[in-house]
C-alpha cells in the first residue's frame, strides 16, 4: 500500500477511534495551547511582548501581543502557531519511540505550568491548565500501561488536531478568505493570498504528520521483533 495512503487511512481510524474515548474532546485543547504557545514564543524572539493568551473551549485559542517592528516580524510569528503544533506532534512521537513516556508527561506539565504563569492569567484556560496538570500528575502516579495508553492518547490527539486544524483552514481559506485566522493574517501583510499560506500549513502538516507516522511504525515493528525473539527463545 501506498505509504501516503496508509497515512491518510491511518489517521482517519485514530480519529473515528479517539472521539470513542470519554473526555478526548478536552484533550484536545494541548493543541490549542501549542499553537498559541508557538505565537507567543516567535512574539518573544522577534523583540515582542506577549500580553496574554486565552484557550476557548471550542478549541479556538488568541494570542495578544506588542510587536516592535512590523513586516517579518509579524510573519514569523503567524506562521509560528500551525508549524509549532506539527513539530509538537512529531516529538511526542519521538519521546515515544525512545520510551520516554514519563518523562514526556512532565515536560508537557511544565508548558502547561509555564503558560499559567506567563501567558493564560484567566477565563477557561486558566482552569483547563490546572486541571490538566493535576490529570498528569495522577496518570503519572498510576504509571505503567495506563500511563502509556494516555501518553499514546495524547499523542495522537495532537497529531489528529495538528493536521485537521490546517485542512480546516484550508476549507475556510476558499469559502470566506476575510476569516481564515493566521493565513488570513500572513495574507493581509504579503502578496500571497489566505489560500497559498492556508495549503503551506497543510502540506507542512502532511509531512510532519508522515514523520510522527513513521516514528509509530518503526516502533512497533521493533517491538514486534523483540516479542519474536522472546517467543522463540521460549520455546
Amino acid at each position: 500500500m501506498n505509504k501516503w495512503l496508509k497515512a491518510f487511512l491511518f489517521l482517519a481510524g485514530a480519529a473515528i477511534l479517539t472521539r470513542l474515548i470519554p473526555f478526548s474532546d478536552w484533550f484536545r485543547i494541548l493543541d490549542t495551547m501549542i499553537h498559541e504557545l508557538g505565537h507567543a514564543v516567535m512574539t518573544l524572539l522577534m523583540s515582542g511582548r506577549v500580553l496574554r493568551i486565552e484557550l476557548n473551549p471550542d478549541h479556538s485559542g488568541v494570542t495578544y501581543s506588542v510587536l516592535a517592528t512590523s513586516g517579518w516580524s509579524q510573519v514569523a510569528v503567524s506562521l509560528a502557531g500551525y508549524i509549532s503544533a506539527s513539530l509538537f506532534a512529531i516529538a511526542l512521537f519521538y519521546v515515544r519511540y525512545k520510551h520516554q513516556q514519563r518523562a514526556g508527561i512532565m515536560i508537557i506539565s511544565v508548558i502547561a505550568l509555564a503558560m499559567i504563569l506567563l501567558f493564560v492569567r484567566s477565563g477557561y484556560g486558566l482552569w483547563w491548565l490546572i486541571i490538566f496538570i493535576v490529570v498528569n500528575f495522577v496518570f503519572l502516579l498510576l504509571g505503567g500501561r495506563i500511563l502509556n495508553f494516555y501518553y499514546l492518547l495524547l499523542a495522537f490527539l495532537c497529531l489528529e488536531e495538528s493536521v485537521m486544524g490546517p485542512f480546516t483552514l484550508l476549507l475556510r481559506s476558499l469559502t470566506d478568505p476575510s476569516q481564515a485566522g493566521d493565513a488570513s493574517n500572513l495574507a493581509h501583510i504579503t502578496i500571497m493570498p489566505a489560500l497559498a499560506w492556508s495549503l503551506l500549513f497543510f502540506v507542512i502538516s502532511i509531512f510532519c504528520a508522515m514523520s510522527a507516522l513513521q516514528l509509530y511504525w518503526k516502533d512497533r515493528g521493533q517491538s514486534r521483533h523483540a516479542k519474536s525473539i522472546n517467543d522463540a527463545a521460549v520455546r
